[in-house]
């Protein structure tokens, strides 16, 4: 979409994967952070946004390079629930 400027934070739960809160300042935020809103209602892993395919161009790809680095869960961590 030829935009440089911008931000995306998430917050994710080290213990469960789930997303406890986003932030986005730039163009399309508000398509963004509804779905990740969306995810956040219904208890979903950030992994499954992290996997998801979008829709070609909309910024919400960018969830997919912003989740990719999460970090992975320590080994004997308990799986989420």
């Amino acid at each position: 979409m030829a935009e440089t400027h911008g931000f995306m934070k998430a917050l994710v739960e080290a213990k469960s994967d789930r997303i406890l809160g986003f932030t986005m300042l730039g163009p399309e935020a508000g398509e963004v952070v509804a779905v990740v809103q969306t995810a956040m209602l219904a208890g979903m892993p950030y992994t499954g946004l992290r996997e998801a395919i979008f829709t070609h161009p909309t910024m919400a790809e960018g969830l997919g390079a912003l989740l990719t680095n999460v970090p992975p869960r320590a080994s004997g961590s308990p799986a989420p629930a």
